[in-house]
């Protein structure tokens, strides 16, 4: 079955959007790793040089993204059609609802995932704009190891120095979070993890990868804002 048929079924569309919901959340995992290299002791030295590599893997660079790309719009159109198939179903909210098979795990997040979704969606095309191209603020050149490359620390730094930048930023790491909270075990559970024993587990890591993640993030801005810079 193709990928266009999957997407005409309903657990067609659960498993992609566990698949791509899985991949995405770690390539938040890497990205966070990379990030977290503006605190080595250099000055903003080991970001740049890590940026600078990325860089200049090239095409392999182009493959990578145009992948990224294609995950990330599969997964919010399956997700907006799951939300909109959901509307023509039932267009009136319950008023009340009971599981029916144990306690439900519908909160604040899982009921809020397009909006997130959407947020998140927005975020993504404003942040490539921002750091890769340089849209708003013009990037600097820095030489390090007798190379001259864009001194993305600096520009990081400057953006998070903007107290709007900097707030705007952790309100959508936040809302990362909340989307994670319930995405995390909803994409185990599309993937055929749905075991009753596993179920409460699979919750716990959800909510500890979604905690991780969003602290991670979260952490870079508000550390630069407060202390002034790197």
């Amino acid at each position: 079955m193709s990928s266009l048929q999957l997407l005409q079924t309903s657990v067609g569309r659960k498993l992609l959007t566990g698949i791509t919901g899985i991949l995405l959340t770690l390539f938040l995992v890497a990205h966070l790793a990379g990030n977290l290299t503006l605190f080595a002791p250099d000055g903003g030295v080991a970001f740049n040089l890590y940026a600078d590599f990325l860089h200049n893997l090239g095409p392999i660079l182009i493959i990578f993204e145009i992948v990224l790309i294609v995950l990330f719009l599969l997964h919010a159109y399956i997700g907006i059609s799951i939300y909109r198939g959901r509307k023509k179903a039932r267009p009136e909210n319950y008023t009340y609802y009971k599981s029916q098979g144990g306690p439900s795990k519908q909160d604040f997040a899982s009921k809020t995932m397009i909006y997130t979704g959407l947020v998140i969606l927005l975020f993504v095309v404003l942040h490539v704009l921002h750091f890769k191209y340089n849209f708003f603020i013009p990037h600097e050149t820095t030489t390090l190891e007798g190379r001259e490359m864009i001194d993305l620390a600096y520009h990081v730094e400057k953006a998070f120095l903007n107290p709007w930048i900097t707030i705007a930023y952790s309100v959508v790491m936040v809302l990362i979070g909340l989307h994670l909270k319930h995405g995390v075990w909803s994409a185990f559970i599309s993937l055929g993890a749905g075991n009753p024993k596993l179920t409460a587990l699979l919750y716990t890591i959800g909510i500890i990868v979604a905690i991780l993640l969003a602290a991670g993030f979260l952490i870079i801005p508000i550390y630069i804002f407060l202390n002034g810079g790197l």
